[in-house]
């Protein structure tokens, strides 16, 4: 049985300053994972369309497997600006194709083959997409990965959505900031300026630790922008500083970070070893513009 590693989510064009780049967290995430030679797979819903019609296009250019229904709603777009530091501010169209998304045979026997999912809380936003990604996390095998990346966007998310998602995922992706949010939605944490999120180690860990013991997660990848990374696990600690590098932009990069872990997890590597190959992956999609740049050998390797 041929296993894949689905991002099942939004897939969409980002509307950047230098022009229209395909994107979509889920989808960004299949397109990495397959770079390392596994069976990525992007499930979402497109409009009937020209916008539709070329993210098949470019799908197929890069050889990633993709199954997307085609729904009465337009193709999804978000119109990303950049501050001076290359970090992206969104605004993200309703009403879209990747907010309804049907479920179909074709998701539930690729949900039945999987070892790996990644999924987010924006696609759940709807009613629709969201009861499909949870009955396709339903469907997969007991042992695979579930990752929730959580990618909070502007307002859409509920603490009943992200603690759902939780409840299905056994590892959880969040940055500093989503995690002040989740704190204190969640577990009731005051919330804190920015300046003690990052400062606040010790909160931190223990805020981390809660989650993974609330939820039952495995583990729980943490990633704070310029200063560096976590992965926690009830029993291990990994840190790594993030490199200093030109930055074109940083869209796409936290979603390239998810798919190299994920990927050198399934190729049998430690979470040590994982976590360093996403940081290298990640500050080099950051020198790139957009979100699925080719990466270069010595890092396929």
């Amino acid at each position: 049985m041929k296993k894949y590693v689905i991002g099942i989510g939004e897939a969409l064009f980002d509307c950047l300053p230098e022009g229209r780049k395909l994107g979509g967290a889920p989808a960004n995430f299949a397109y990495h994972v397959s770079q390392f030679g596994l069976n990525g797979c992007a499930v979402s819903a497109i409009g009937d369309d020209e916008l539709g019609r070329e993210i098949i296009d470019k799908f197929n250019a890069v050889q990633l497997k993709h199954i997307l229904p085609v729904v009465e709603q337009p193709t999804g777009t978000v119109k990303v600006t950049l501050d001076n530091k290359g970090v992206p501010q969104y605004e993200i169209c309703l009403g879209v194709a990747w907010d309804n998304i049907p479920l179909t045979n074709e998701m539930l026997e690729i949900a039945h083959q999987a070892q790996a999912a990644c999924f987010g809380s924006l696609a759940q936003r709807s009613e629709r997409s969201r009861e499909t990604i949870q009955a396709f996390l339903d469907a997969m095998p007991a042992d695979a990965l579930r990752v929730f990346d959580i990618n909070l966007r502007q307002s859409w998310y509920t603490a009943e959505v992200i603690a759902e998602s939780l409840s299905r995922a056994n590892i959880l992706k969040i940055n500093d900031e989503e995690l002040d949010v989740v704190a204190t939605m969640l577990l009731g944490e005051p919330t804190l300026p920015d300046k003690l999120i990052a400062e606040d180690a010790e909160r931190t860990r223990r805020v981390c630790r809660e989650l993974i013991v609330r939820y039952n997660l495995d583990m729980l990848i943490l990633t704070c922008g310029a200063i560096g990374s976590y992965v926690f696990t009830e029993s291990q600690e990994s840190y790594v500083a993030t490199p200093k590098v030109q930055v074109a932009d940083t869209v796409g990069a936290g979603d390239s970070f998810t798919a190299t872990f994920v990927a050198q997890l399934l190729l049998g590597k430690s979470i040590r070893e994982a976590h360093q190959k996403a940081v290298q992956v990640s500050a080099f999609v950051c020198t790139q513009n957009g979100a699925m740049p080719v990466l270069p050998k010595y890092l396929r390797d």
